[in-house]
């Protein structure tokens, strides 16, 4: 008799040195390595390269390779990256030819995050005739391509693509034209893929009110099948079985936008909706499996676009506005709140007890992940920023809107070649 072994793709017990979606492993945004500096100057980047293009993707990490988007912001032309972690030397550069059209102000062509596994890298974009899923190998061959139907969303597309098991799961959230419940509206689903082949293993219709921009995570309760766990306007946070895409349960407890993504720890499980507008909050919920409680609501310079960060007993916010908090993550007491400075669509990630916060305008503030409150650093990139920073191989990885940068962890050694 012969054996079948599947290999499972883990997102909860991956190793340190990779970064492999969207805030890293699970979506926490942190690492617990502390070779990453609370200052530096230019001489101490390991590398700075020039990107094609522009964009707003963050850069992921897998091994000794850097994997992210760009793109033409007259043609709408499309560049999946990959660059060597420890030189910064471009390793390969695929382009994919599209149509321009409308986006937000504060988009680009290029705003969504790869994700990133062992044998293949995915990554996402589209036009308003279709959404584009692609899955790559680490060299830049195309393993699958798959066309997902039109995009309609005033804002343009955002979302990323994460890993579960061995599937790709994407959020496809449209904008409803006029109303949740009226005919002839895009369809909204919850999609999955095998990770392989492309092949649609599951779809779940969600209703089609404000377009979600949130990277599901994954919750593992005590007892009862993997959870992913995504959020939208219509359908405030809710879970899925993993594996057949079954809906768990559902806690409508947003009634604005979901730009930031889900943060999963520990049974509780943080997220957030605001508007451009104000109005913004975040909620923790509290879990072990089944529908859960709301345990506290932040509605004080809460953020509407990054997503909380944690350290411990402590949860981390900043606001788009530039005012970053500190509460206990339990109960939701603050311990602190200070104006930082700046304008942020980037998520603070944490390296260790360091936190780090890119503003729109390219300025990296650094503070202490701590129940009190200090500052640590200030560092200018230079340009422009609304991608959030990787941390993998004991380095920091940033992106600007059209240049890629490490520092951070060993130095890269030249061979002179």
């Amino acid at each position: 008799m012969l054996a079948t072994i599947v290999l499972c793709w883990d997102p909860l017990s991956i190793t340190a040195q990779e970064w492999p979606r969207f805030r890293g492993p699970n979506g926490t945004g942190e690492s617990e390595t502390t070779t990453t500096p609370a200052n530096w100057t230019s001489d101490d980047y390991n590398w700075k390269v020039e990107l094609p293009g522009v964009g707003h993707s963050s850069p992921v990490v897998w091994g000794n390779q850097v994997f992210l988007l760009s793109a033409d912001p007259q043609t709408a032309t499309r560049y999946v990256l990959s660059y060597d972690a420890t030189l910064g030397k471009e390793l390969w550069k695929r382009p994919f030819e599209s149509t321009p059209h409308h986006l937000h102000t504060q988009s680009s062509y290029a705003s969504s995050t790869p994700a990133v596994d062992a044998d293949r890298v995915y990554v996402a974009w589209s036009v308003p005739a279709s959404v584009t899923l692609m899955a790559l190998t680490h060299q830049g061959e195309i393993v699958w391509k798959r066309d997902l139907g039109p995009w309609n969303s005033q804002h343009g597309f955002g979302t990323s693509p994460m890993l579960v098991n061995d599937l790709v799961v994407l959020s496809n959230s449209q904008e409803a034209k006029n109303g949740p419940n009226a005919t002839g509206e895009p369809e909204s689903f919850m999609m999955a893929f095998d990770s392989a082949t492309g092949e649609e293993r599951w779809r779940i219709p969600r209703k089609p009110i404000n377009t979600s921009y949130a990277v599901p995570a994954v919750f593992q309760p005590k007892n009862g099948p993997r959870q992913i766990i995504s959020m939208s306007t219509g359908d405030g946070m809710f879970a899925l079985d993993a594996r057949s895409g079954e809906e768990l349960w559902v806690n409508r407890c947003f009634d604005k936008r979901t730009v930031s993504s889900p943060l999963v720890i520990d049974g509780m499980i943080f997220g957030g909706t605001g508007s451009g507008g104000g109005g913004s909050y975040v909620v923790a919920l509290r879990s072990d499996g089944s529908e859960p409680s709301l345990v506290y609501k932040v509605d004080t310079q809460a953020p509407y676009v990054p997503t909380v960060v944690a350290r411990g007993d402590l949860l981390f916010l900043l606001s788009d506005g530039g005012i970053a908090s500190c509460v206990d993550r339990a109960s939701g007491e603050v311990h602190w709140r200070k104006r930082i400075g700046g304008n942020y669509s980037s998520s603070p990630v944490r390296a260790h007890n360091k936190l780090y916060c890119l503003s729109m305008d390219g300025e990296v503030t650094v503070l202490a992940a701590e129940k009190e409150f200090a500052e640590l650093g200030r560092v200018s990139l230079g340009e422009g920023s609304r991608a959030t920073p990787a941390i993998a191989n004991g380095a920091l990885f940033l992106r600007t809107f059209s240049h890629l940068m490490s520092v951070g962890g060993p130095k890269a050694v030249s061979s002179g070649n």
